[in-house]
């Protein structure tokens, strides 16, 4: 049975490709185009509706759109738009009713309430959240800018990385609008990006700029004020970071980075740290992908398949995971994708 992967781009369309791992060997296509604007970097998944999905073209006027795909076909077509409250929307994400985007330029997270049928979206957020802050390295931090938003899966708070300010801003739903509770200070010139919840407990781990070590930040609980970070060493240049569930077939917890800008002829590194306890991380194996600036990673819903993109080249690739995880094994190659950012496995139909 074949899968269909919607990518999330630096160009002006979100594509759709079909992997198929049941033929001999597994191939990668191109199925089809959809024109949404600038930059769709980032694609979030509908709660309830698995044919919807949110993209936020990363331009000035800041817009949100919503896709609807055929699940069979994977074309898609676009069926709403809305503000998302800023300049330069990166990254969406949803806590209960709430499509949450981050206005990047913008400084400022805006809060949309999502409905179940069409339009799916308001045309305007309901709440703008604003911060500020600064952070020494004056080209990229002169301002806030808010790169991601992370929803804590069992305490609900949400955590946005502030790349410009060195901050993780610290959310909360009260009922009918979003308060700040504080911040997470990070590493003077880190510049959080990403993060991830490495369990249901646990605190968040972040993704700073390029050079900078991956900070895990321990904490009783997110409510409280987090003790001194743990790092990664030797640090990656980060730009994704995946933590996957254990199970029969994979029985042991990894963690897998995405790496940016490595100066090697064989591209970019897939980084696989083992998790330990108390936050120890063991680098285990570094994969040489071919991509160029390795950025956008994603597993399917089994954790069996990794699909990665080089938004500054060599498109595509399919990576399976062999030895219970230790290794990625390249299966699947598409070269002519377009400044490929992100990405998403359609479900089945």
């Amino acid at each position: 049975m074949s899968r269909k992967i919607l990518v999330a781009s630096y160009s002006s369309h979100v594509d759709t490709l079909e992997f198929d791992a049941t033929a001999s060997p597994p191939t990668l296509r191109l199925v089809s185009k959809l024109e949404v604007g600038h930059h769709p970097s980032w694609i979030t998944p509908h709660k309830t509706d698995p044919s919807i999905v949110f993209t936020a073209p990363e331009q000035a006027d800041g817009l949100i759109k919503a896709l609807q795909y055929d699940l069979t076909t994977g074309v898609g077509q676009v069926v709403a738009e809305a503000s998302s409250g800023g300049a330069e929307p990166c990254h969406l994400a949803i806590s209960g009713n709430d499509l949450l985007a981050a206005n990047y330029s913008g400084g400022s997270i805006g809060v949309l309430q999502l409905s179940s049928s069409a339009p799916y979206l308001p045309s305007r957020p309901s709440q703008i959240i604003s911060f500020k802050g600064t952070g020494p390295i004056k080209s990229r931090q002169e301002a806030s800018h808010p790169h991601q938003v992370l929803v804590h899966p069992t305490t609900k708070e949400v955590l946005i990385p502030d790349l410009g300010a060195d901050k993780l801003w610290r959310l909360r739903n009260r009922g009918d609008e979003w308060v700040t509770l504080g911040s997470i200070e990070t590493p003077p010139g880190g510049g959080p990006r990403h993060g991830v919840i490495l369990g249901s407990n646990s605190p968040p781990l972040t993704s700073p700029l390029p050079g900078v070590p991956i900070a895990l930040h321990s904490a009783p609980t997110l409510l409280n004020p987090p003790l001194n970070p743990t790092e990664i060493d030797p640090p990656p240049l980060p730009a994704e970071i995946l933590c996957t569930p254990v199970s029969e077939v994979y029985p042991t917890h990894y963690l897998y980075v995405s790496n940016r800008n490595d100066p090697s002829p064989n591209g970019d590194v897939i980084s696989i740290f083992e998790i330990g306890a108390e936050g120890v991380f063991t680098l285990i194996n570094e994969v040489r992908t071919g991509l160029t600036h390795a950025r956008g990673i994603a597993f399917d819903e089994e954790h069996k398949y990794l699909v990665a993109g080089g938004t500054s080249g060599n498109g595509v690739k399919i990576f399976e995971r062999v030895a219970g995880g230790k290794n990625l094994k390249e299966i699947a190659y598409l070269r002519d994708v377009e400044s490929p950012t992100g990405f998403h496995w359609l479900p089945l139909a």
